[in-house]
């Protein structure tokens, strides 16, 4: 219920387990972002995933919610059988950033560490950087709206998540507080063709890479399950 329609139009480069470290590190690494295909196998991890195993697991402990917003930073905890029963609903399109809350990023290791422990990450690394896992649950219409930060992998564990990206130097036009569904049925519509960003839907399965400092705003086309492992 309440998903989004596709893009079908995919212009980020894809790999597949063919790439080399040597050639991922020449090509993307430090220049611009790639979807990656067949270079992990996360069967097992995406088992312990469904909604009834994770709130079998982990409904009474807390979870800490962020608002969709490009600079605010409220935060709400709640159980997390709490979000993923009457908060975890389609977005509505009406409804602005500072009022969405979206589990994603601020988890409990303490207590969420053992699912982690079965997820295998993308095989590949930046020299002089160490990985952190960020675990995310939203409902179909949700996401993030533009901002940037270091270089990471994000990988759809369930449902699609379509990417919107731009290079640092190519500031998008978006307001903060506007989330990504209302930024897509306004804005992106009247951008021409040069000033749109690359963008791709992913599916389970796939993991995009992102280059260090390039803007992106992410939209859930379902109720998704994603993770993404930040190198910082």
């Amino acid at each position: 219920a309440g998903t989004v329609p596709e893009e079908p139009r995919c212009t980020v480069e894809r790999a597949d387990a063919s790439l080399t470290y040597s050639l991922f590190l020449q090509r993307f690494a430090f220049s611009r972002p790639v979807i990656l295909g067949g270079i992990t196998d996360n069967s097992a991890f995406r088992a312990l995933c469904t909604r009834e195993k994770l709130l079998a697991a982990f409904g009474p402990f807390p979870v800490r919610l962020s608002t969709a917003n490009t600079y605010s930073y409220r935060k709400v905890d709640v159980p997390f059988q709490e979000y993923g029963e009457p908060l975890l609903k389609p977005q509505d399109p009406a409804r602005l950033g500072s009022d969405t809350l979206y589990f994603f990023g601020d988890n409990n290791f303490t207590e969420w560490g053992p699912l982690f422990q079965h997820y295998v990450p993308p095989p590949f690394r930046i020299p002089g950087t160490s990985p952190a896992y960020s675990f995310g649950i939203a409902g179909s219409g949700s996401g993030v709206p533009f901002h940037w930060h270091g270089p990471g992998f994000s990988e759809v564990i369930f449902g699609r998540k379509r990417w919107f990206l731009y290079p640092p130097d190519k500031t998008p036009h978006f307001h903060p507080n506007e989330t990504t569904l209302a930024w897509l049925q306004h804005t992106y519509p009247t951008l021409p063709p040069a000033q749109r960003p690359l963008e791709c839907t992913l599916r389970p399965g796939e993991v995009l890479y992102f280059p260090d400092r390039w803007w992106h705003a992410t939209l859930n086309l379902d109720t998704s399950v994603f993770i993404s492992t930040f190198l910082g």
